[in-house]
């Protein structure tokens, strides 16, 4: 079982890289509290919930996040891939049942935004694939160990059935040593009722006997009346 979920594990990863690498990341403007913001986009298909948590632990990485309503804030961000200096990003996160689209907006001081061409662009967009690549990869492992756990649980209930069926089975075979003895028995008491049968019309016979003897006994004694 394990040798399966690893190879359907490797089967998912590879397929995951490819469609992560084959994610577009665009440059666009969005507008966060008032504040036109320049930045990239990307769509990432999966259970949108989750994916907006998987972002929201990679931005802790970065330094101290502050969130608030799909707002996601870390004012001096280190990501030496992109500037060796503080960046100040913004992110925010829509997310829908099959997918999450995250725009990240990176300030790399006095509204230096990285965007096309910019510097830092080439790293920021390598930053967003990675994370819809892992991001991917992690839910394809949650719904594979889902599936393996279900698995498991059906296994154990069927385990514990063949257990509760073999204790039937037991019961059923003590209940059938049971009812034999008493077959047995049954069979030794009606043996027994019918010599018993037998000696009752031996002692009806002979009570008979006794009780003409008796009458006779009582005709004779009246004949004898003066």
């Amino acid at each position: 079982m394990k040798h399966v979920l690893r190879v359907t594990l490797a089967f998912f990863f590879v397929t995951l890289v490819s469609s992560a690498q084959a994610q577009t990341v665009y440059a666009g403007e969005t507008t966060v509290d008032k504040a036109k913001l320049a930045g990239l986009y990307l769509t990432v298909q999966g259970d949108g919930k989750q994916i907006e948590k998987d972002w929201e632990e990679k931005l802790k990485t970065f330094g101290r996040l502050s969130a608030s309503r799909g707002t996601y804030r870390v004012t001096n961000a280190d990501i030496p891939a992109i500037s060796p200096e503080p960046i100040n990003l913004v992110s925010t996160v829509k997310s829908a049942k099959t997918s999450a689209t995250i725009f990240t907006s990176f300030d790399l001081g006095s509204g230096n935004f990285v965007t096309t061409g910019s510097n830092g662009y080439s790293a920021a967009e390598s930053l967003l694939k990675d994370f819809a690549t892992k991001s991917s990869f992690n839910q394809e492992v949650r719904l594979v160990e889902g599936s393996f756990d279900e698995a498991q649980k059906n296994h154990q209930k069927m385990v514990k059935k063949g257990e509760q069926l073999q204790r039937s089975i037991e019961q059923n075979a003590k209940e059938k040593e049971r009812l034999l003895k008493r077959i047995d028995e049954n069979a030794k008491e009606l043996e027994q009722l019918q010599k018993d049968v037998e000696t009752n019309k031996i002692d009806q016979t002979n009570a008979l006997t006794e009780l003409e003897n008796r009458k006779k006994n009582v005709e004779a004694v009246k004949a004898k009346q003066p």
